[in-house]
């Protein structure tokens, strides 16, 4: 059995279709295209977008219509598709309306319309550089980043693998785990399988699994490690 055999991955491992289609074989509205804008949003009419944003997300998620909800607040139908499109500023009389059909204070409508948006820019080289139990067997982790802002939770490390060890660190905690092989060959893994990485190679997975290289078959290994952490739980509010 060669050590592209290693049982597992390419069998047991969930496999995206790179096509974009679901089972039915229908498009699905996923991947970078799908989040492209033509230009950056203006300044101009934020709080209108931030205001039909919310008033759709919570109509949807109430599982009203556009035509109940305009039985519900007394707002027409065309009325309540330009304001959840920005094309129209509400007063607060609608506004309050929309709030007592969806049993919400009216400041929810406000949500987004002020929040900074964060980003972390680290030079080649700059990132910290994190002492764990690892870095005793030749581990090396340097952070290249965290977001700690609303609903995003993330951080971003460099791993380098220099020595070989009989004892490799395993690890487990709360939220999504993204590595990307950037060098080398390693033996990763999670639960009870076990992944085969090589360059270009990726592996999403649970945190709440124990996870971790079993075997460091070429070095040095370099790969990202990007963690998304969950809302609530040990990383949230």
């Amino acid at each position: 059995m060669s050590r592209r055999d290693v049982p597992g991955p390419r069998e047991k491992g969930t496999t995206q279709d790179p096509a974009g289609t679901d089972a039915a074989g229908q498009g699905v509205d996923h991947g970078p295209a799908a989040r492209e804008v033509d230009r950056p949003a203006s300044q101009e009419g934020r709080l209108e977008r931030a205001i039909g944003a919310e008033v759709r997300a919570r109509r949807r998620a109430s599982g009203a219509t556009l035509a109940e909800m305009a039985v519900r607040t007394g707002i027409s139908k065309p009325m309540l598709s330009k304001i959840e499109h920005a094309q129209i500023s509400c007063s607060l009389t609608t506004l309050a309306r929309l709030a007592d059909a969806l049993d919400i204070p009216v400041t929810a409508f406000f949500r987004g319309a002020d929040v900074d948006r964060e980003a972390v820019h680290t030079p080649a080289g700059a990132g910290a550089r994190i002492v764990a139990r690892g870095t005793r067997v030749g581990h090396d982790y340097t952070l290249l980043g965290g977001l700690r802002g609303q609903h995003k939770r993330m951080e971003a490390h460099l791993v380098t693998l220099t020595e070989r060890s009989e004892v490799f660190p395993l690890f487990q905690h709360p939220g999504t785990e993204l590595l990307y092989m950037l060098e080398g060959h390693m033996i990763y893994s999670h639960g009870g399988a076990s992944y085969d990485m090589r360059r270009g190679d990726a592996l999403q997975l649970d945190g709440e699994g124990v996870h971790g290289p079993t075997e460091l078959v070429e070095l040095p290994i370099r790969f990202l490690s990007v963690v998304a952490h969950p809302d609530t739980g040990p990383h949230g509010d």
